[in-house]
């Protein structure tokens, strides 16, 4: 698979890249097995080793509908993963993901700059028209950073889901591609 870099001049700080085996390091497996960044994640429910993200990572590169991304800092720092997932060509619609595993990028606004990226070229280069996302409504970060990106509500789903043995309440957020968007400058570069 060719490797994607993705940036755009109206966004200085962050940069994606496609993801890639060797971006599987022990600093990437702790993320997802710290109880602070995992707890709104799947992957909470199984701890994970460098082989378990490695198969993880594999499978997503070979399947056509699913893209995912480092989230880099502008010095090249990976801190964290962004998902364009369940594209769906007939309705050219999509879902995005992402969590920030370094701590110390949290509320400093690079989720919400790596949503305006992804969602950029998910409009513009996917041909995408609508992206979904969804979040726990205790995940009050994550539902800032999605609407700080121009994603507004859509619908609660009351009890949707089990959040430490309780029904948690989910959001569902969405974003619809404009004309302007058409006129972004993006910088894609493939290896």
């Amino acid at each position: 698979m060719n490797q994607l870099t993705i940036k755009s001049r109206n966004i200085q700080d962050v940069f994606i890249k496609s993801i890639q085996l060797e971006d599987v390091t022990n600093t990437y497996v702790n993320w997802l097995n710290d109880s602070e960044v995992n707890q709104y994640l799947e992957t909470r429910f199984h701890k994970q080793d460098i082989d378990s993200v490695k198969n993880y990572i594999s499978l997503q590169l070979k399947t056509p509908l699913e893209q995912l991304f480092t989230i880099r800092t502008s010095e090249n720092e990976h801190i964290g993963n962004i998902k364009i997932g369940s594209i769906n060509t007939i309705h050219n619609v999509a879902q995005v993901s992402l969590f920030i595993g370094d701590k110390k990028f949290w509320g400093k606004g690079y989720a919400s700059q790596a949503i305006k990226l992804v969602s950029q070229y998910s409009f513009k280069k996917l041909r995408l028209r609508k992206l979904t996302a969804s979040a726990y409504t205790s995940n009050i970060g994550s539902i800032k950073a999605f609407v700080k990106a121009g994603y507004e509500s859509e619908c609660i789903l009351k009890e949707h889901y089990i959040l430490d043995g309780k029904p948690s309440d989910v959001v569902f957020m969405s974003i619809f591609k404009k004309p302007q968007d058409d006129f972004i400058e993006l910088v894609v570069t493939n290896k």
